[in-house]
Parts: C-alpha cells; sequence; structure tokens
C-alpha cells in the first residue's frame, strides 16, 4: 500500500468498537447501499441515527464472516489482491468512508480492490445494492476495478470448490449519484443533530470554519448504528 492511502486510514476493522465509532461519523458504503432515490435519504437518517429496525446479525452472516478469510485468501492466491480490514475515508470529502475487503496497488499506482460476499442462491446478475457498495468503495480509494468474489452455500456448506468472481469497472455515472445523495443525507443529518438548517455553501472563511466545527461535532454526536 502505497503511503498516500496508508495516511487515509481511520480505524481498522479488527478493533470492533473504533472501528464503529468511525462509521457512525461518516458515510460508509453499507449507508449507500439503500440509497435508491431521496426518498431513501429519511430511511437512512433514521439508521444512521440509531432508529428504525435494528440487525445485529443472523446465521447467515455468521457463516460470512467465518467464511471471508477463506475466500480472501483465494483472491490473493490467484489475483494478487491482498486482505485488508482498513477503514478508509476519500482524499477530499473525509466523511465519505469505505472499508473494502481486498486492496493491490499496481507499480503505476492504479488501485485494485475486492469485495466479497457468501450468498444461499446463486446470482441472476449482481444486485444493486451490492454494485452501490463496490461504487462507492470505488469512490472512496480512487479504485479503477473492484473484483467482485461471492461464494454459494446450501446448509452452509460452499456449493463449488472454488469462488465465483467478476471484474466490476469503476463507473462515474453512478458514482456522482452516490455523491449527490451521500450530500443529501449528511445535510439530512446536520439538521436533525444541530436543529438548525444547513448553511450556505457561500460564506466568509471565519463564519465557514464555525460551521465546519458545529457539522463536525454534530457527526461526533452520531448514534453507532449496527
Amino acid at each position: 500500500m502505497n503511503p498516500e492511502l496508508q495516511a487515509r486510514i481511520v480505524a481498522d476493522s479488527r478493533d470492533r468498537v473504533a472501528w464503529m465509532r468511525a462509521r457512525s461519523r461518516g458515510i460508509t458504503a453499507t449507508d449507500v447501499a439503500g440509497l435508491t432515490s431521496e426518498r431513501s435519504i429519511a430511511r437512512a437518517a433514521d439508521s444512521k441515527l440509531g432508529g428504525g429496525p435494528r440487525f445485529g446479525g443472523n446465521a447467515y452472516t455468521d457463516h460470512g464472516r467465518r467464511r471471508e478469510p477463506e475466500i480472501a485468501a483465494w483472491v490473493a492466491a490467484t489475483h494478487g489482491i491482498l486482505p485488508s480490514s482498513a477503514l478508509f475515508r476519500a482524499e477530499v470529502e473525509h466523511r465519505h468512508l469505505a472499508t473494502p475487503d481486498g486492496i493491490a496497488v499496481d507499480g503505476d499506482g492504479r488501485i485494485r480492490l475486492a469485495e466479497i460476499k457468501t450468498t444461499n442462491k446463486p446470482f441472476r446478475g449482481i444486485p444493486r445494492t451490492y454494485l452501490r457498495q463496490i461504487w462507492w468503495q470505488q469512490h472512496v480509494l480512487g479504485a479503477e476495478r473492484t473484483l467482485f468474489v461471492w461464494e454459494e452455500h446450501v446448509d452452509f456448506s460452499p456449493v463449488h470448490d472454488e469462488p465465483k468472481s467478476v471484474w466490476i469497472d469503476r463507473d462515474d455515472r453512478e458514482i456522482a449519484k452516490l455523491v449527490g445523495l451521500a450530500t443529501a443525507l449528511i445535510d439530512e443529518l446536520y439538521r436533525r443533530t444541530t436543529g438548525q438548517q444547513v448553511p450556505s455553501r457561500e460564506m466568509d472563511a471565519a463564519a465557514s470554519r464555525r460551521e465546519q466545527l458545529r457539522e463536525r461535532d454534530a457527526f461526533r454526536a452520531l448514534a453507532l448504528a449496527d
């Protein structure tokens, strides 16, 4: 990993408490997975602030966590993309966050990612929720491609000897949509946590700095949502 990427690591999922705290202060791939339109903003804000239905995991997610290291080892051996547990921030907007399952940087500085899933149903196509997560990770890390890897199982036993995989290229049009929706979500969270309207983008430097500090503190107050 190059020094520029290393400098953008804000937490590690192996320290779950610190990782969850860092995720609560920004917009993650999990958050944008459900951002399909303006109508989804309120629901996403409810979830981010600890409201709405809460999902603590089940047998399927437990199986996925158990299998991920094995699948990640296969990805490393076959494609040279090393496992990663780091939470990264975007270069410009530090509240845009992502934890890809694998990262590789080639000699020219091009970044490739891996995203790993397990499923008990065959995929007819890559689900849009997963594509949104992939595009968001590409946005945050500046990646050009992502190897999407999935392992099908029946009664928690893998169906095939090896996982299946497909390359997903960066899609700047879809990324732009997600960034717009993420900005709307940030604005909605700002209104809810401060009780104020989002300040105008045009203001003097001192006022802008005050608003940035208020917004930073507002995000620190967000509830953990996992």
